[in-house]
């Protein structure tokens, strides 16, 4: 069993870890192309319009 120094140990190297992901993470949006939010809504507004215009579908019994 681990004692208790062991365990803050292991704690912080894991805490810094952690801040470390995060930071990254922070930079890799920040870097990311600013129109893609609105690309990926366009093609969401396509998809929908194309169900709309597709019209209806057989209604399906459930059991």
């Amino acid at each position: 069993m681990l004692d208790a120094q062991t365990h803050l140990a292991l704690h912080h190297v894991r805490a810094a870890d952690l801040r470390a992901q995060a930071d990254a993470h922070r930079l890799a949006v920040a870097a990311r192309a600013p129109g893609e939010l609105r690309t990926r809504l366009g093609w969401t507004l396509v998809e929908v319009g194309l169900r709309l215009a597709s019209g209806p579908r057989p209604a399906v019994a459930a059991y």
